[in-house]
């Protein structure tokens, strides 16, 4: 009988559990990636500069109503509003000014005077006589037949016409004057930027206040709480929200003749990290970017528009928000800012949702711009991944010897 080949049994080779964890992880520089890890990006630079042990100091505060109220008052007060320019006339006396165009109608009480003869008499339509119409020259002053240079840059139609009839008395017959403001270009006042029809506005005698400028400028393109108008005059700037300029009577200041208006839109932003929703579950600019829907917004307010707590991650008693606060505030609340320079102290506030009156608190509190809300994890989700990449390790192992053991 033909002898049976026996197949040579080869010895079964242990792997070292630390191997097999070494080999899995190489395995993963095949796996796609964004890009560079750190320590790549580190070994290829030629030159780096580290300060060990420089981290920004900053302040920790729990919030509650004394934090609340104390933050709230400055961010109620760092919202633009008109207040280093004063507000124009409340009500044009409808004055001359240089370039304006006037027209002069010249009454006699009968004929035979300066203006009406007395052949004419039976012919004229009237015992007045028109003046054409004139501009107010850079000097400020018109030109009148008989009354020579008459003044009347700064002074009213009325007050024109006074002077225009005291010079005529002794020549005319009783003169009686009438003087009018044809074409008005001195006291114009320019609507720029985003509205729906920039233009060039003329102040009425009752004057010109803001929002009717804006309005006549076609009206912004934008939502009033994320519109800043800015107002210049001279060399003077000052800006606004609109809609505190809307709501508040005192921000809607009498325009002066040459100011400029300009309209902008300026959307305010926060950013939310850590346990909330994953990027492109829920909208937004860049997915962790959110903008305003209003004039303010709470803390409650922006972890909804964000979506919320991730529940299956985040911890509630752990939801932090980092801004720049300013000193007065901590110093309000007892707070040593002594170490800091600057007006501005790196600020936590920490709020705890995870209290019966954390989402009372939460929504009191007022955000502002450029804030970044951090929601950390609970404690348990960092053992779950850690028991999840040892099973994880601990298969891979097992596949490997396995493997190798067939062979």
């Amino acid at each position: 009988m033909p002898s049976k080949r026996v197949k040579p049994v080869l010895p079964v080779r242990r792997v070292p559990f630390a191997a097999a964890i070494a080999a899995t992880l190489a395995a993963c520089n095949v796996v796609s990636r964004d890009g560079p890890n750190g320590n790549e990006i580190r070994s290829g630079a030629t030159a780096i500069l580290t300060q060990p042990g420089q981290a920004v100091a900053f302040v920790m505060l729990d919030l509650n109503p004394a934090v609340v109220q104390a933050a709230n008052s400055r961010t109620r007060g760092l919202g633009p509003l008109f207040g280093r320019i004063r507000s124009g006339a409340a009500s044009g006396q409808g004055s001359v000014g240089v370039g304006d165009i006037v027209t002069i109608t010249i009454f006699e009480a009968t004929s035979g005077g300066l203006f009406i003869p007395p052949e004419g008499a039976a012919t004229r339509g009237g015992n007045f006589v028109p003046i054409p119409p004139q501009q107010v020259e850079a000097s400020g002053f018109i030109t009148v037949p008989f009354a020579g240079a008459v003044r009347a840059a700064g002074r009213t139609p009325q007050q024109i016409a006074k002077d225009i009839a005291q010079r005529l008395s002794q020549r005319a017959v009783e003169p009686q004057v009438v003087v009018s403001l044809a074409d008005r270009r001195s006291g114009s006042v320019s609507v720029l930027g985003d509205v729906s029809a920039p233009t060039r506005l003329m102040i009425d005698p009752g004057g010109l206040r803001m929002l009717e400028a804006i309005a006549r400028a076609g009206g912004p393109r934008s939502a009033p709480y994320e519109t800043i108008v800015t107002l210049k005059r001279g060399d003077q700037t000052t800006q606004a929200l609109l809609s505190a300029i809307v709501k508040r009577p005192d921000q809607n200041p009498y325009l002066a003749p040459g100011d400029t208006v300009f309209v902008s839109k300026e959307p305010r932003y926060y950013i939310a990290l850590g346990s909330t929703p994953t990027p492109g579950s829920i909208g937004g600019t860049n997915n962790r970017r959110f903008s305003f829907d209003n004039e303010s917004m709470t803390l409650a307010e922006a972890a909804a528009k964000a979506g919320g707590l991730e529940p299956n991650r985040a911890d509630p008693g752990a939801v932090f928000l980092y801004r720049m606060e300013s000193r007065q505030v901590l110093e309000q609340l007892g707070v040593d800012v002594s170490g800091y320079t600057g007006l501005e102290v790196p600020t936590i506030y920490s709020s705890n949702l995870g209290r019966g009156d954390g989402f009372f608190i939460a929504n009191d509190f007022t955000i502002r711009n450029g804030d970044i809300i951090y929601v950390a994890e609970a404690p348990s989700v960092g053992l779950q991944r850690f028991t999840g990449m040892l099973s994880g390790l601990t298969g891979n192992a097992t596949a490997i010897a396995t493997t190798r053991a067939a062979y």
